[in-house]
């Protein structure tokens, strides 16, 4: 009985997962605001259970929703473009918030015309899923015919499987190959949801205490006396010197919140956030960091020029206000060598969420360095318990490098990721962040010395249980070498299967596991890891492979930013039953339908099911391959087949709705029953 309603529950899981989807249906609109500007309005209108993600998404997660208007003279664009709210839940298994539309959703690029225009061309990239699969990343054309003062905005879109698009009944306008329709939606999309706004308040929150960190170095903390004494002994009296101890705490946040507001409005709202996925971005910011962590070293300084100081320092010397502010300028411009690389990391890592984050993170930052300033001027005699200047200034700008160093690899690794070069694995990223902070450990004990440190051969109480706490953070990081998940820190490293070895370095796999060994693998193969089971990526050389050891062949369409893809891995495959099948009775085939690297050139051809379209990535080889064969473009989706490519049993899709582990062993080892016949 247990096993009929399991075969039931498969059937009712392929009659809903082996079809084309295409959820996602895309209308125009140019809405006129004068006769030189336009809004441009793309609107989203998704299928229910599905789900759109946006445009501000962390790297390494699912594929964010992206425009690229077409080059052409006579317009520009301002800004970048806007979108309804969306709604945001932290993801577990990419362990990240990620945002995302349910229902409809609008995207608004502001224009200015240069010449007359009758319409705009631009492409949309996307990517959606519901709660059983996702679909590979899918790119539609828009055009935008621009009104004149009497005529309405007339919308077309042409989507990437024009030949699966059915207009929905309650849609005013849907896009479809080849026609053109009046767009008549509303203006706004809402969702179900509120904004989440966790991000904006943790890069607040993160900005806030790095600037506590930066009022700790030497280029700043001895400072606050010096600047309290001024402000108490040149007023007349007390409360004239609280006031003016705070106009200047006012002036540093005015000062940095406007240099957050320059990088907003320079960069737009998601620019830098466009960029994170940039092989190139990625890699200079890894080196501009690693610049800023050999300065905090004491390798050398960074300044501003000399002159820039001798003038603000001439116009601080003027009375009122307007002093004070200079005051507050030359303190930015002096401390810059400190400040310098934390603002530079913050501005970045706050552009790179969109919106107002990098005004919200210089203002944490600079009301950390302000609050010292204003308190101290209001309680004088808090001076005297203040530490006295000394080596444990350069010791926090030591360790303030030595993060900076850690931090600069995360971006190494995101350029390797985003390329896929498997150069800069996860053992790699681990060893060196072992390496960073075991140094910095012995740096802390005395063992290391480094430019600017005293001569003094004891430590304080505070560096020695500083250095306890890193030492234990190098000795927790030790197992991941050897296959731990590390979670304190797993947003850091690439994810465990993007690794050497599934339990680390100098393990030999196989064995009674896989019966292959990790140094004998067949040609074309890899170990997917943390699993252990010999995969291949190619789907000639795996079906070659199993016909020479006699096995079926399980074909596993996914793609790298498929959340439900990863699920089964992690919650299914690891099934002792399941996993032994895996490892022994099948030879598994990974197709991954959003591989972005470039086919050969000899393999570039049109595509059948993309009118128009061209297939030039390898991800696009595989999406055309399930679409042509298995009439289905979901992913996770997995094929049984024999070796004349015949289907064993009917394709299955996502099967943690029901009963998991045993319903997807029972499928496999039907589809292997029906190859032995």
């Amino acid at each position: 009985m247990r096993k009929f309603i399991t075969l039931i529950m498969i059937a009712f899981t392929v009659a809903v997962s082996a079809q084309i989807h295409n959820p996602v249906k895309w209308t125009t609109q140019a809405q006129k605001i004068n006769d030189n500007e336009y809004n441009l309005v793309a609107f989203a209108t998704i299928e229910n259970g599905w789900k759109l993600y946006g445009q501000h998404l962390p790297a390494n997660g699912p594929v964010p929703t992206t425009f690229t208007f077409e080059k052409q003279e006579g317009y520009e664009l301002i800004g970048t473009p806007e979108e309804s709210k969306p709604i945001v839940k932290h993801d577990n298994v990419f362990d990240m918030e990620i945002a995302y539309f349910y229902n409809r959703a609008t995207f608004t690029q502001h224009i200015k015309l240069t010449q007359p225009l009758q319409t705009i061309k631009a492409s949309v990239e996307f990517m959606s899923c519901n709660d059983h699969s996702c679909l590979p990343p899918d790119t539609a054309d828009l055009e935008f015919t621009l009104p004149n003062t009497t005529s309405s905005a007339v919308a077309t879109a042409t989507p990437q499987f024009s030949f699966t698009l059915t207009p929905d009944d309650n849609t005013a306008a849907t896009a479809t190959s080849n026609t053109k329709a009046v767009a008549t939606p509303t203006d706004s999309a809402t969702n179900d949801a509120p904004v989440g706004q966790m991000g904006i308040w943790t890069i607040f929150i993160i900005s806030f205490f790095s600037g506590f960190a930066a009022l700790l170095t030497p280029c700043v903390f001895p400072m606050i006396p010096m600047t309290v004494s001024y402000f108490t002994k040149q007023s007349k009296s007390k409360a004239k010197g609280i006031r003016n101890a705070v106009i200047y705490g006012l002036s540093i946040i005015v000062i940095y919140v406007l240099l957050g507001s320059v990088v907003t409005a320079v960069f737009g709202s998601d620019a830098l956030n466009a960029l994170a996925s940039s092989f190139w971005f990625n890699l200079i910011f890894f080196i501009i960091l690693v610049v800023f962590a050999v300065s905090f070293l004491g390798a050398f300084e960074l300044t501003l020029p000399s002159s820039w100081s001798t003038k603000i320092d001439a116009q601080a010397d003027r009375s009122g206000f307007v002093g004070i502010f200079f005051m507050a300028l030359a303190l930015a411009i002096v401390s810059f060598s400190c400040t310098g690389p934390i603002v530079g990391t913050l501005l970045v890592q706050a552009a790179s969420e969109g919106g107002i984050a990098p005004i919200m993170g210089m203002f944490g930052f600079s009301l950390a360095i302000a609050l010292p300033f204003a308190l101290f001027a209001a309680f004088p005699g808090w001076l005297h318990s203040m530490p006295k200047s000394g080596g444990w200034l350069n010791t926090v700008k030591v360790v303030l490098g030595f993060l900076e160093l850690a931090l600069a690899f995360k971006f190494l690794s995101n350029a390797d990721l985003v390329e896929q070069s498997h150069w800069f694995e996860r053992e790699v990223f681990i060893a060196i962040w072992i390496a960073i902070f075991g140094a910095l450990s012995l740096y802390l004990f005395g063992k290391i010395r480094l430019p600017h440190d005293d001569n003094e051969s004891r430590i304080s109480v505070g560096r020695l249980c500083l250095g306890l706490l890193t030492l234990s953070f190098t000795i927790y990081m030790l197992p991941g070498m050897w296959g731990a998940p590390l979670n304190l820190i797993n947003a850091f490293p690439p994810p465990q299967h993007y690794s050497e070895s599934p339990y680390g370095v100098g393990y030999t796999a196989g064995g009674n596991a896989t019966g292959v060994d990790e140094g004998k693998l067949p040609e074309g193969a890899h170990l997917f890891k943390p699993h252990n089971i010999v995969t291949f990526d190619d789907y000639d050389k795996g079906l070659a492979y199993a016909k020479q050891v006699n096995k079926p062949v399980l074909l596993d369409f996914t793609g790298w930013s498929c959340v439900n893809c990863r699920r089964m891995e992690q919650n299914v495959w690891p099934d002792p039953q399941v996993l032994d099948v895996l490892r022994n009775e099948v030879v598994l085939i990974s197709l991954y339908v959003d591989d972005k690297r470039p086919l050969p050139e000899n393999e570039v051809k049109p595509s059948q099911v993309r009118e128009g379209k061209m297939i030039k990535t390898i991800g696009q080889k595989w999406t055309e391959f399930q679409t042509l064969r298995y009439k289905a473009n979901t992913q996770p989706f997995y094929v049984l087949v024999g070796h004349n490519e015949e289907n064993l049993n009917t394709p299955i899709g996502y099967t943690l709705d029901t009963d998991e582990a045993e319903e997807f062993y029972q499928w496999l080892k039907t589809g292997i029953g029906a190859f032995k016949k």
